[in-house]
């Protein structure tokens, strides 16, 4: 689909603002040590919900535009400019591999690769059959953490921004990261034109 010219935004993987980090870090280590996991599960099965509804509201024929938006928290810099679509695929892709290493880490392997914010952004040429991959790695999630009977495990694999994390600290970021982007699709479905 035709998009506006890309604005000049940071590279992808170029992080958060320092003082963002840093409160991210901290609330992201209260929720976790606070947290449980039928609450993490809860929260992300929440999430998922509605974005459905904002998929909903949004016509078909616009779920591959992209916008500008303003940057959210939590949200880097060269995500500003995506579409619903490529939301979705972002969510696709980071689902999959959540899943993927938390499984691992239960069997007490640590992935190789180097976790990377820059690795994991989508393309630009999405299509509409993203929907149901979206849906298929969110139940892929869900399938891998009910899979695994204690999330406390003594692997750890880092993230680029939170550092080493246990399979329960990589549960519990699913339902932070779902919400970070279901906030990006309400304001890129409100942006769009003619809405």
């Amino acid at each position: 689909m035709n998009s506006p010219a890309a604005p000049t935004l940071a590279p992808p993987g170029a992080g958060l603002p320092g003082p963002e980090l840093w409160s991210a870090r901290v609330l992201f280590g209260l929720r976790r040590r606070f947290g449980t996991r039928e609450a993490f599960t809860a929260r992300f099965e929440q999430e998922r919900a509605a974005i459905r509804e904002l998929l909903a509201t949004c016509d078909p024929a616009r779920r591959g535009e992209q916008v500008l938006i303003p940057r959210l928290r939590g949200l880097e810099d060269s995500s500003r400019f995506w579409s619903v679509w490529m939301t979705l695929e972002h969510l696709r892709i980071t689902n999959s591999i959540f899943a993927m290493i938390i499984t691992s880490l239960a069997q007490a392997k640590v992935p190789q690769k180097q976790a990377s914010t820059a690795d994991v952004k989508p393309r630009s040429d999405v299509t509409a059959e993203v929907e149901a991959a979206f849906e298929a790695s969110c139940d892929q999630l869900l399938a891998a953490v009910a899979a695994v009977p204690e999330l406390k495990t003594a692997a750890r694999y880092p993230h680029p921004w939170f550092g080493p994390l246990d399979a329960a600290g990589w549960h519990a970021l699913t339902a932070t990261h779902m919400g970070i982007h279901r906030q990006q699709i309400a304001k890129i479905t409100a942006a769009l034109p003619g809405r």
